[in-house]
């Protein structure tokens, strides 16, 4: 469309208008243009000028889809490219960042030798492990094939073979408290007969003593034997715990920076609240890192694939065992959630008890703030994982069939945090409850500890003995646990009362009360005052927070029983089933609920002859008849039973 108007010679102008912009009833007002939008005045040959609205957004929208697609397309290249050839750079790029890092750290040793030497270890243990599951995961299976006839005939051999090992494990032992220990006195071999005793106290009270299987026992006894002799027998083995703890003790001293900054400056008068506790958070934290990215997964498995290796115990109460060392008593049970339906009872036993023997990796910082040596604190961790799992062999041995004997049967979930931030966020908010629980506990077992000792002494200034306590008690009635542990005579009273305290109230306020001794012996305070001595020798504290580190109190049996019984889902249901079903001598029909609880006994059943006949699950002699007449078991010959 063109309208016309008169210009400034009184000439007559075409304008040319685009058919969706011409408005009829506004011919004479100069028109607004839209957001995009912008004029462009062209003269024809007759010199008339028109001018044309055009769209720049749309061409700006036209040349960037363009110059879009252009880029789309050699960005797939690219991207085909580095697909097609992944394997390539993705070694490349892992050798050079691994030419990298060992020439950082060759750098690093070069130019300072003893500041460098924590990182020359963590590389080197890299190394290692990496070099380990890289042919394990490679050759595992060359190298067990060519170990299959050798193993075959220790198998075949090992009721004979196994005399001389114990013998040669005997005669290790004998010639080792001969040529070494006695040199240094009697004494040291009263430690000795203290752990015979224990085994023997043990094995008394078993709930199956005929069928104690004394492999764990021996292996779990000697592996806290070993770790032993390194740490407190040798200089190199002392200096490298040491070194290890003096580590960690600065990585935990981190968590000061944000108790300053939260808490001010004078953060350290209120010690415990402002200085032990965050402790906790900070390692939580770190913790939840660390099985975020697996190496907790890892670590874990590690260590419970060589408990079930050489102790021969199940996979899954080597894991909890293993998982134990870092992780609480409620939270170890969480490895194998998935599997705990279907634990023995001598398993469900072995979770528990490793759960009293050790301590969370979430406290050892707190512990170690108090003042305990942290290299004590981080083997006997460690030395107490195999030691509760011999033990819990000996007082419950195993007399059902586990169905997890495989090993690499179970797996480790990573964790559910999309990211590494969000899984130390996590892993600090999850830290509240804890930290909550430690501070109400301390605040009421120190208030009822309190109490309990003004009403001894009350009731002992009766008897003109004012000063009868809980402590005192203790101390007499633990006097020779603690001797027999190898606590000098001297020294015995005042372990025994760190053992009461712990049993009777908690770990907490036990460690509380050891670094109290700890520091009078090293400001220097007098040894005895009014003939009462204030401080132990530096073995007996030593052997103190070995005895110490654990979580066996009272209130842990309600955490453990609170705790297990939310996860653990057992099977009474089948025993009354079956007890009720056949106590009649008919034989039902038609019920599918039985047909399961049958399945569940003869897998739980054990049929080496007939006369040597293995009932699990704690199923009856009657029940396992009334199955076998009712169903043909696919697990056993029945004509064993019947």
């Amino acid at each position: 469309m063109e309208m016309t108007s008169d210009n400034a010679n009184g000439e007559a102008t075409s304008i040319g208008v685009d058919n969706e912009a011409y408005l009829p009833e506004y011919e004479n007002v100069d028109r607004r243009r839209k957001p995009g939008e912008e004029e462009e005045e062209v003269a024809d040959s007759k010199g008339h000028v028109s001018v044309h609205v055009k769209d720049t957004d749309e061409e700006e929208f036209v040349a960037t889809a363009a110059w879009a697609r252009k880029l789309d397309k050699s960005r797939n290249k690219i991207r085909k490219h580095f697909k097609k050839h992944e394997n390539i750079y993705h070694w490349v790029g892992l050798g050079v960042l691994s030419a990298g890092l060992l020439a950082l750290v060759i750098a690093a040793c070069i130019i300072n030798f003893n500041a460098s030497l924590a990182l020359l270890v963590l590389t080197c243990l890299g190394i290692f492990f990496i070099v380990w599951d890289t042919l394990m995961a490679k050759y595992e299976g060359k190298i067990a094939k060519a170990l299959q006839p050798a193993i075959r005939y220790f198998n075949k051999h090992w009721n004979i073979i196994q005399w001389f090992v114990y013998a040669a494990v005997l005669i290790a032992i004998v010639l080792w408290l001969a040529l070494d220990t006695a040199k240094q006195g009697l004494n040291q071999l009263i430690p000795f007969g203290g752990l015979i005793m224990l085994i023997l106290i043990m094995f008394i009270c078993s709930k199956h003593p005929t069928r104690v299987k004394w492999r764990p026992v021996i292996w779990g006894v000697g592996i806290q034997w070993v770790f032993g002799i390194i740490i407190l027998r040798t200089e190199a083995g002392l200096d490298a715990f040491e070194w290890l703890g003096s580590q960690v003790q600065t990585f935990l001293d981190y968590a000061d920076a944000g108790s300053k900054f939260v808490f001010g400056d004078l953060y350290t008068d209120h010690f415990f609240a402002f200085k032990v506790l965050p402790i906790v958070i900070f390692f939580s934290m770190i913790m939840s890192m660390l099985y975020y990215i697996g190496f907790m997964q890892w670590l874990i498995l590690k260590v419970g694939w060589v408990m079930q290796i050489t102790m021969g115990t199940s996979p899954t109460e080597s894991l909890v065992a293993a998982g134990n060392i870092f992780v609480g008593q409620t939270e170890s049970p969480l490895l194998i959630r998935p599997y705990l339906a279907d634990l023995t009872l001598s398993e469900i036993h072995s979770v528990m008890t490793s759960g009293f023997a050790t301590i969370a990796g979430s406290v050892l910082g707190a512990y170690i703030s108090f003042g305990v040596p942290a290299a004590h604190l981080l083997t006997a961790s460690v030395m107490s994982a195999p030691a509760a799992l011999a033990i819990s062999k000996v007082f419950w041995p195993e007399t059902q069939k586990s169905k997890f004997k495989v090993k690499g049967s179970l797996k480790l979930e990573k964790g559910t945090e999309s990211n590494l931030v969000e899984a130390a966020s996590h892993g600090a908010s999850a830290s509240i409850p804890l930290v909550a629980n430690i501070a109400a506990n301390l605040i009421a077992f120190l208030a009822l500890l309190a109490f309990i000792n003004a009403i001894l002494s009350w009731l002992g200034g009766m008897f003109n003995y004012p000063d009868l306590s809980f402590e005192l008690i203790c101390s007499y009635v633990f006097m020779p646990l603690a001797f027999m542990m190898g606590v000098d005579w001297a020294d015995a009273f005042m372990v025994a009362e760190l053992l009461g305290v712990k049993t009777f109230f908690n770990e907490f306020v036990a460690y509380e009360r050891l670094s109290l001794l700890i520091k009078a012996r090293t400001d220097g305070s007098p040894e005895y005052v009014d003939g009462v001595k204030q401080y132990m020798s530096v073995r007996s504290e030593a052997i103190a927070t070995y005895a110490l580190c654990g979580f066996a109190n009272l209130g842990s049996i309600g955490i453990m029983i609170g705790g297990l019984c939310i996860l653990y889902t057992p099977q009474p249901t089948c025993l009354v089933i079956l007890g009720d079903a056949f106590s009649g001598g008919e034989v039902p029909t038609n019920s599918s609920i039985i047909v399961t609880c049958c399945n569940d006994l003869f897998n739980r059943t054990e049929v080496t002859d007939p006369e040597n006949i293995i009932i699990g699950g704690n199923y009856t002699r009657e029940a396992l008849d009334g199955c076998c007449n009712m169903m043909i078991s696919p697990f056993f010959n029945c004509s064993w039973v019947v």
